[in-house]
C-alpha cells in the first residue's frame, strides 16, 4: 500500500477519515423533479466510497422552498421525502466504511428552473456575468435579481441552519460544508461586483463575507460541536471564469484570518489549477496563502488534482485533503487504483453531464 501523505489517514473536527482523499462536490441534478434522491444517485456515491475514497462530498443541496434551487432535479433538504431520500444514500456511503458530507446551497441570482419560484434573488439588482448554462437546461441571459431585504436575509440565514440539521439528524450525514464559492448566492454577497450594498452585508471584502461568517455561527450553533462544519470558497465563478479579488494577497490575510476565527472545522479552497499562483503579481497559491494567514486551519484543496504528483505537490505546499472533480468521476476507484501503482484512466467530458448520461458500467469502477 502507497505510505504518501495522499494515503495516510486524517481528521477533519472529530471525524477520522482513512485517508487524504476526498470526492469534490459535483452537479448532478439526476433527482426527481421534486428534488428527491434517486436510487442512481445511491449507486452513484455508493461506488466512490466502495473505491477508497475517505469522504464523499456531496453535490450542492438546495435548503429551502423559495429561491434557493439552483437547477431543475437538484436534489433538496426541504421535505421528509427529500430527507428520506438522502438517507437511502447516505445508508448506502456508511455500509462501504464512507464518510459523506453535505453541501449545502443557495443558488441566488444563478437560479435557472426553480421548481418552487419564479424570477430570482440577490444581494443586489445586478444582472450575472455570462449566460445560462444549456448543459443544465437554462437558456438565454440570466435574469437581473430582486434585491434580498433585511428580513429575507436572516430567513436565509436560518434556512442554511435548517438545511444542516437536516442533513445531519435526519439524512444521516456525517457532516456539513456551506458552499460559498463558484459564483452562487454567499459568493455573490463575497463579490465586489455583484455586491452594491451599503448595509452591513456589503463595503468592504470583509463586510462582503459577513453573510458567510453569519451563516457559520448560525449552523454551528444547530449542529453542535462534535459535527464537522466546513465552508467552499473560491475567486473564480460558473459565470465567471478568471475573476480575482481586488486586492490580492491584502484582500486573502483578511479573509483567510476571518475565516480561522469563524468556527469552522475546514476551509475548502477550489481554483482551476490549485497549484497556480492566486494573483498576477504573487507567487503564492491560494492555499499556500490561506496556510500563511490561517496556519491552525485544516485545509482541503480542488482543482485539477487527478495527478499523484500534483495532489502530493499542493500537499506539500499546505493543503490537508485533496478533493478530485474529473478524476474522481473517471476513476471511482482512484484511491485504491494509485495506491496499488495502477494507472488512472483519461478523462471524458462526457461524463460532466448529469449522472443520466454515464453508463452504468462507469458507476461500479
Amino acid at each position: 500500500m502507497n505510505t504518501l501523505p495522499l494515503f495516510t489517514p486524517g481528521k477533519i473536527g472529530t471525524i477520522d477519515l482513512k485517508n487524504r482523499l476526498v470526492v469534490a462536490p459535483m452537479t448532478r441534478v439526476t433527482a426527481s423533479e421534486d428534488g428527491i434522491a434517486s436510487d442512481r444517485m445511491k449507486v452513484y456515491y455508493e461506488s466512490f466510497a466502495r473505491g477508497g475514497f475517505g469522504l464523499v462530498i456531496s453535490e450542492g443541496i438546495y435548503i429551502d422552498q423559495k429561491w434557493s434551487q439552483t437547477y431543475a432535479f437538484q436534489a433538496g433538504l426541504t421535505s421528509p421525502e427529500q430527507m428520506a431520500g438522502w438517507r437511502n444514500v447516505t445508508d448506502a456511503v456508511h455500509q462501504q466504511n464512507g464518510r459523506i458530507f453535505a453541501q449545502i446551497q443557495h443558488a441566488g441570482a444563478l437560479s435557472q428552473g426553480n421548481y418552487f419560484r419564479e424570477g430570482t434573488v440577490a444581494p443586489s439588482a445586478v444582472r450575472p456575468a455570462g449566460k445560462q448554462m444549456t448543459f443544465y437546461r437554462g437558456e438565454g441571459e440570466y435574469p437581473v435579481p430582486r434585491e434580498l431585504a433585511e428580513d429575507e436575509i436572516e430567513d436565509i440565514i436560518n434556512s442554511f441552519a435548517d438545511a444542516a440539521a437536516h442533513a445531519v439528524f435526519e439524512a444521516g450525514f456525517d457532516g456539513v460544508e456551506i458552499h460559498g464559492a463558484n459564483g452562487y448566492l454567499l459568493d455573490q454577497f463575497f463579490t465586489d461586483y455583484t455586491n452594491q450594498r451599503t448595509d452591513r452585508w456589503g463595503g468592504d471584502i470583509a463586510g462582503r463575507l459577513q453573510l458567510s461568517l453569519d451563516v457559520i455561527q448560525s449552523v454551528r450553533q444547530r449542529v453542535g460541536h462534535d459535527i464537522p462544519v466546513g465552508i467552499r470558497i473560491s475567486q473564480g465563478k460558473v459565470n465567471d471564469f478568471f475573476h480575482k479579488w481586488a486586492n490580492g494577497e491584502d484582500d486573502a490575510r483578511v479573509v483567510f484570518s476571518l475565516l480561522a476565527q469563524s468556527g469552522i472545522d475546514y476551509l475548502h479552497l477550489t481554483e482551476y489549477e490549485a497549484w497556480q499562483p492566486a494573483f498576477p503579481d504573487n507567487p503564492l497559491s491560494l492555499i499556500e496563502l490561506a496556510r500563511k494567514y490561517a496556519p491552525q486551519l485544516t485545509l482541503m484543496a480542488n482543482g485539477s488534482l487527478h495527478d499523484e504528483a500534483r495532489a502530493t505537490e499542493v500537499m506539500e505546499k499546505g493543503a490537508d485533503f485533496i478533493a478530485l472533480g474529473r478524476g474522481a468521476l473517471a476513476n471511482h476507484d482512484w484511491p485504491e487504483r494509485v495506491a496499488a501503482g495502477g494507472t488512472i484512466r483519461e478523462f471524458d467530458s462526457a461524463i460532466l453531464g448529469p449522472i443520466a448520461t454515464i453508463k452504468d458500467s462507469e458507476l461500479s469502477l
